[in-house]
């Protein structure tokens, strides 16, 4: 069975596999949550879970409360990573659509994958892409985009000068991972070590006759220990496309082994054959969350142009784009509304040079935005984005709630000063301003 046909069939029977159990907040379950999530709508969990009770309280130099002063509140970043590959960075070679696919990166996600494919990161032994890398991570620091490294550990091919020897194998294979994430120590501090270990052998390589002899969970933890030991305070990842008890029974494994292994777990959700509904969703979410870890959807495809022509996907078109917009969005909704879902990344921005020649990007192949890029643009920067203004009470305060992230807020003085302070909306903070005019 390939993917395609996997995910389908995943998709289809998904329903069935519903748990009763409601998550908490740090992914246990709780009979209120459970409770509140039977009777609330994606969009009042959302609200409920993603946003906390804010206080701005202005006082003079004198220590005299402020009544009656313009406060305003403007978000600027969210705390949740709405993220997206970020492959094409620097491989567009007409300027104007690097522009462009550069501004409405930026635009829209806080968060970036930057690859690490082993054969195509090192060509040539001993020289990997790492100039590039720092390229592309420098700029997503200055446009204030969190960087992940993706994959460490992955059997789906070799470098073409990988030896045959089981044991130098697995010195370069660990031998990598120790080099990159020291290397990269505070331009990429998230990794998805190591990539869909459920299957491991299934496409022929060295590498994976390597992978399989070890099996999948001394595997994975070869890597991850070599990882951690290099970067203790490093977010590391497992990434898998099953989401059925294979995958929940090494993750399992692992962590009962060593829970400082990893920190996150990696879900994909690619679904060119076809859109989970928010039912399978929730039920994964569900599934994953008893592991009391956070979860982050790590490749999320779908598509607007939705059948194969002559084993070719078709090109995006306006009726597929339209469905592509609401089925994203929903999408989306669902997963934000879960507590355990930190980070959702999707899988391609554009469809100029997209996985499987599909179309899955939010932008078509001349950079133009289609609607899927105005909706979630719309959802992320407005409906799920604070933006305050009102005066102070009689006590110089203002309370409001705010989406959980980092926020700007200003305070207008009677004499037409204005001070602002940024501050961080934080779900374990008290999240109480002090502002002194």
């Amino acid at each position: 069975m390939n993917r395609r046909e996997f995910i389908r069939l995943n998709a289809t029977a998904a329903s069935a596999l519903l748990f009763s159990r409601g998550i908490g907040a740090a992914g246990q379950t709780t009979s209120e949550d459970q409770d509140r999530s039977s009777s609330e709508s994606a969009d009042d969990r959302i609200l409920r879970i993603r946003r906390g009770d804010c206080i701005v309280s202005v006082k003079d130099k004198a220590g005299k409360p402020a009544a009656g002063v313009t406060v305003e509140v403007e978000q600027q970043s969210h705390a949740f990573l709405f993220g997206c590959n970020f492959f094409r960075f620097d491989r567009l070679r007409d300027e104007g659509l690097e522009s462009e696919y550069r501004s409405k990166f930026a635009d829209v996600f806080n968060f970036a994958t930057l690859p690490f494919y082993w054969w195509n990161y090192e060509r040539q032994k001993g020289r990997p892409m790492y100039d590039y890398t720092e390229k592309a991570a420098r700029w997503c620091a200055d446009h204030g985009i969190t960087r992940k490294g993706h994959p460490l550990a992955w059997d789906y091919a070799d470098p073409s000068w990988l030896p045959q020897d089981f044991s130098e194998i697995k010195k370069l294979s660990i031998g990598r991972v120790e080099e990159i994430v020291t290397r990269f120590k505070g331009q990429i501090d998230i990794w998805d070590v190591v990539n869909e270990p459920t299957h491991l052998g299934r496409f022929g390589t060295r590498m994976g006759e390597w992978a399989q002899s070890l099996g999948a969970v001394p595997y994975v933890k070869m890597h991850l220990q070599t990882a951690r030991s290099a970067r203790p305070d490093a977010t590391l990842l497992v990434n898998d496309y099953r989401t059925d008890q294979e995958y929940y029974d090494i993750l399992s494994q692992v962590r009962s082994d060593d829970k400082r292994l990893f920190d996150v777990i990696g879900i994909q959700s690619h679904m060119h054959g076809g859109v989970w509904s928010p039912e399978h969703t929730l039920s994964v979410c569900r599934r994953f969350a008893k592991l009391n870890l956070p979860i982050h959807f790590t490749e999320t495809t779908i598509l607007s142009g939705r059948d194969k022509v002559n084993n070719e996907w078709e090109d995006t078109n306006p009726a597929d784009e339209e469905r592509q917009a609401e089925e994203t969005a929903e999408f989306y909704t669902t997963l934000f509304s879960h507590p355990s879902v930190q980070a959702i990344t999707w899988w391609d921005f554009s469809d100029n040079g997209a996985w499987q020649g599909a179309a899955a990007g939010w932008l078509r192949k001349d950079m133009s935005s289609k609607p899927v890029y105005e909706r979630m643009h719309e959802l992320i920067k407005n409906k799920w984005w604070t933006q305050e203004s009102a005066r102070t009470s009689e006590e110089g305060e203002l309370e409001f709630k705010a989406f959980y992230g980092t926020h700007k807020v200003r305070v207008k003085t009677a004499g037409g000063e204005v001070i602002e302070q940024t501050v961080d909306v934080t779900k374990s903070g008290n999240n109480r301003f002090d502002i002194v005019i």
